[in-house]
C-alpha cells in the first residue's frame, strides 16, 4: 500500500477516547442539563399544543424549547437552515469547546468557516485531513422536503426553494459542521432509523483505531415532532396514545402496561481522538469508547425478531470486540423504548449475549425520561453512559411501577454502583425498524483494560 493512502499500518488497534460533549435535547441545551435532568428522573415529555397538531391521535413529544439559533448561526443563515441543523451545530461547538479547552488549539479559521460563533480559538489541534465528521440521523432536515412540497403544490415549480437541493439531505450537516470549522477529513451521514447515532460511533471507533483518522466529530440528529412523522408512527400504533393529560407517564419500558414509545427531538455530539492524541496535547479524557457491534435482524420491516437473534448478534460482536467477555459488563443504558415487542426482544437478546450474568447486570432505560430521539438516541446515550462513568451514579428508569418481567435488575432510582464495586464499563444499545441493531461499549477513564 503506498505511504499516502492513508491507512497507516503502526497504528492499527488504537485506543480511542472521548473528549468532547455537547446536546441540545428536550431535557437541556448542554450535557450539565441533561445529565441533570435523566439523574433525577424528571420526564421532558410534555402535551404539543401548537394548531398543526390538533387533530393528531398523539399529541405528546419531547420539544426543545427557547434555542435561540442566532446565538449560533449569522440570522441569514440560520434562516435557510432547518432548525435540526441549529441544533446538530450547536451541540457540535459544544464538544468541541469542550474537547479542546479553554487553553487548547480551536477550530475553524480563515475561508473554512461558514459564518457564525463556532470555539474561538484559530486552529486545529491535528491536521485538517486527519479529522472526520460523521452525522447520524433517521430522516434529517424533514421539514425541508415538507415545506417545499407545499410550497411546490401550492406555488408551482418555481416555488420551491433552491436550499432544498443544498441543506435538505440528510447528510447535509456533515458538509455543513466540515466547512464550519475546515474539516478536510471525510464527511458523510448514516442513517439506519433509531440504531443511526451508535453506528455513527462505531464507524467513527474504526476510523480512527486503524489509522485513517486522528479525530472524529460525530453528531446525532433528529426532528421528528410534525404532524406527518407523528402520523404515519401513530398509524402504525408505534407510539403510547391517549397520554395527553399525564405526557410525563407515557414512557415507560419494561412496564406491564407500556403501549409504545414517545418522540423527542434534538441533537448531540461526541468528539472522539485516538488516546495518543489526547495524551499529546494534554486533553481530558472523558471515557473511551471501547467496543461496537452491529447485526440485521433480517426478520420484518418493524417488528423486531422475537428472540432478538440480531441484537444479540451485535452485542456479542462489541463484547469481542472490547476484548470482554460476558463478565465483562457492569451496566447497560439499554435502548428500551417502551414498545411491547421492542423490550421483550431486548431483553431475549441480553438473556442470549450475557447467558446467567444478563441477571445480575443493572440496567437503565433513560428515553423514560429523554423520550425518543430516533436516530440521535444512541449518541445521546452515550453521553448518558460517560456521564454515568463519570460521577460514578446510575440514572433512573422512570414510569417503571410494575415491571413485567421478573428477576432482572432495572435501576428505578438513581444509585451508586452497588456490591461495592464501581462501573468500570457501559454497554449501550440502539435498535431500530427495518432490523438494525448497533451497541457500544464505554470504559472509564484511566480503568484497566
Amino acid at each position: 500500500m503506498p505511504a499516502d493512502a492513508g491507512y497507516r499500518q503502526d497504528e492499527r488497534h488504537r485506543a480511542v477516547v472521548i473528549t468532547g460533549l455537547g446536546a441540545i435535547t428536550p431535557s437541556g441545551h448542554d450535557v450539565a442539563a441533561l445529565w441533570a435532568s435523566v439523574s433525577a428522573g424528571r420526564s421532558a415529555i410534555e402535551r404539543l399544543d401548537g394548531e398543526e397538531f390538533a387533530d393528531l391521535a398523539v399529541r405528546i413529544g419531547g420539544q426543545v424549547r427557547d434555542f435561540d439559533a442566532g446565538a449560533v448561526l449569522p440570522r441569514a443563515l440560520a434562516r435557510r437552515l432547518s432548525p435540526v441543523q441549529h441544533w446538530a451545530i450547536a451541540a457540535a461547538d459544544q464538544a468541541l469547546a469542550q474537547g479542546l479547552g479553554p487553553s487548547g488549539s480551536g477550530v475553524g479559521g480563515g475561508s473554512g468557516v461558514v459564518g457564525g460563533r463556532g470555539p474561538a480559538a484559530t486552529e486545529l489541534p491535528w491536521e485538517s485531513s486527519r479529522i472526520g465528521v460523521i452525522a447520524a440521523t433517521g430522516s434529517g432536515p424533514v421539514d425541508a422536503m415538507q415545506q417545499a412540497t407545499r410550497a411546490l403544490l401550492e406555488g408551482g415549480p418555481r416555488a420551491v426553494p433552491l436550499t432544498l437541493a443544498i441543506h435538505g439531505a440528510p447528510d447535509s450537516a456533515a458538509a455543513l459542521l466540515s466547512q464550519r470549522y475546515g474539516i478536510q477529513g471525510p464527511a458523510q451521514g448514516v442513517s439506519a432509523t433509531c440504531a443511526s447515532g451508535a453506528i455513527a460511533l462505531g464507524e467513527g471507533l474504526r476510523r480512527i483505531r486503524h489509522g485513517y483518522a486522528d479525530a472524529v466529530l460525530v453528531v446525532g440528529m433528529e426532528d421528528c415532532l410534525n404532524p406527518v412523522n407523528l402520523s404515519s408512527n401513530a398509524n402504525m400504533r408505534a407510539l403510547a396514545a391517549g397520554f395527553e393529560d399525564e405526557p410525563h407517564t407515557a414512557c415507560r419500558p419494561f412496564d406491564r402496561t407500556r403501549s409504545g414509545f414517545v418522540m423527542s427531538q434534538g441533537a448531540a455530539a461526541v468528539l472522539l481522538e485516538s488516546a495518543e492524541s489526547a495524551r499529546a496535547r494534554d486533553a481530558e479524557v472523558l471515557a473511551e469508547l471501547a467496543g461496537f457491534g452491529a447485526a440485521s435482524d433480517a426478520h420484518h420491516p418493524t417488528t423486531p425478531h422475537p428472540e432478538g437473534r440480531g441484537a444479540a448478534a451485535a452485542v456479542r460482536e462489541c463484547l469481542r470486540d472490547a476484548g470482554l467477555d460476558a463478565s465483562g459488563i457492569d451496566h447497560i443504558n439499554a435502548h428500551a423504548t417502551g414498545t411491547p415487542a421492542g423490550d421483550a426482544a431486548e431483553l431475549a437478546a441480553f438473556d442470549s449475549a450475557f447467558g446467567e450474568r444478563a441477571r445480575t447486570i443493572s440496567i437503565t432505560a433513560t428515553k423514560s425520561s429523554t423520550g425518543h430521539l430516533l436516530g440521535a438516541s444512541g449518541v445521546v446515550e452515550a453521553i448518558i453512559a460517560t456521564q454515568t462513568l463519570r460521577e460514578q451514579s446510575l440514572p433512573p428508569t422512570i414510569n417503571l411501577g410494575d415491571p413485567e418481567f421478573e428477576g432482572w435488575d432495572f435501576v428505578t432510582e438513581a444509585r451508586g454502583p452497588g456490591r461495592g464495586s464501581s462501573v468500570e464499563t457501559v454497554l449501550s444499545t440502539s435498535f431500530g425498524f427495518g432490523g438494525h441493531n448497533g451497541a457500544i461499549v464505554l470504559r472509564r477513564a484511566g480503568a484497566d483494560r
